[in-house]
């Protein structure tokens, strides 16, 4: 049987006699569907998609919870009311951002670019004549995958971490479809030093900041209207990749079915700034880019698990939805 290639250059998902077995037949035909759908004009699937996803986001206890959870320490400010509307829209961009992915595996790079807008990325070019990397800091949006590669259609070698789907079927295709226009993949169980060799040999970085790592190596800075233990890893990336960190952030527009692409500035300010500042200036990174849009960005993982000492776990409080499976 074979195995995913893994090497100390990249990683390279293989396929499996095996996915053909009947447990996988499931997957098989969800992506048969989706494969259909992605040749159906946005303007009658959209609305289609979005009315189910709504609809299935009531069945998924456990991650509304999660996401109910953030957004009250993230956001104590709004209503109930207000946090419920977002979920729901997450969700539903959840289903969009999918479907995204599905159209990266057929259609056509030129029909693909007509779908993407870009802002900010004219700052790009002035980083490349100065012989610097690039190593882009994007938290999690849904549609996290789409700017890479389109990137990477454009002629520029990308470079990025991932982890692996629990369904090997789905971690195959999902890879599969991330490498169409090229680039490197490289597993997080195969530590950075994969990726740092990319981004050195001139493949633009793809690093998400937004994970929790625990704190032996984090540090504790406010994130939104709560705090967050950060790992300041984009200050050694800076100095060992010699690269600019410059904050991306996709939001898909459903009414049009236009994926925007907003680039801020490097972060050019943090070169000599000590780890807490690091930190902190990559949660402020984050806030800026999630706050206009706030359903696009993934709510439901366990971002806020690690606490200070004598703090109780935000997902383990049962006074909080307690009902919630």
């Amino acid at each position: 049987m074979q195995k995913q290639q893994r090497s100390n250059i990249e990683f390279i998902p293989l396929f499996k006699k095996s996915f053909f077995l009947p447990k996988y037949w499931g997957v098989w035909l969800g992506v048969g569907v989706m494969l259909l759908l992605a040749y159906v004009p946005v303007k009658i699937r959209n609305p289609m998609l979005g009315s189910l996803a709504k609809f299935a986001g009531r069945f998924v206890g456990r991650a509304r919870r999660r996401a109910r959870i953030n957004l009250y320490y993230c956001f104590p400010e709004l209503s109930e009311q207000q946090r419920e509307e977002i979920i729901e829209q997450m969700f539903v961009t959840a289903v969009h951002s999918t479907m995204l992915m599905v159209e990266q595996s057929v259609r056509s790079p030129e029909f693909l670019m007509k779908r993407v807008r870009w802002h900010g990325d004219e700052q790009l070019d002035a980083i490349r004549a100065s012989g610097r990397n690039v190593i882009f800091m994007v938290p999690h949006g849904w549609s996290v995958d789409i700017p890479a590669m389109m990137m990477a259609a454009r002629g520029q070698p990308m470079a990025a971490m991932f982890h692996n789907q629990k369904n090997e079927l789905v971690d195959w295709m999902w890879n599969t479809v991330r490498r169409r226009f090229g680039g490197r993949m490289h597993a997080r169980q195969d530590g950075i030093k994969p990726f740092i060799s990319s981004v050195r040999q001139g493949y633009w970085g793809y690093y998400l900041p937004d994970q929790d790592h625990g704190a032996e190596h984090s540090e504790f800075v406010d994130f939104f209207a709560t705090y967050k233990a950060t790992l300041p890893a984009v200050g050694r990336l800076m100095k060992v990749c010699h690269a600019a960190i410059v904050p991306l952030f996709p939001v898909y527009r459903s009414d049009e079915g236009i994926l925007d692409i907003y680039i801020n500035p490097e972060m050019s300010d943090i070169a000599d700034a000590d780890q807490h500042t690091i930190a902190r200036r990559m949660n402020e990174e984050v806030e800026k880019l999630v706050r206009p849009n706030p359903e696009q960005y993934v709510w439901v993982l366990k971002f806020l698990k690690t606490r200070k000492e004598g703090d109780t776990e935000p997902y383990k409080r049962q006074d909080l939805w307690p009902k919630d499976k």
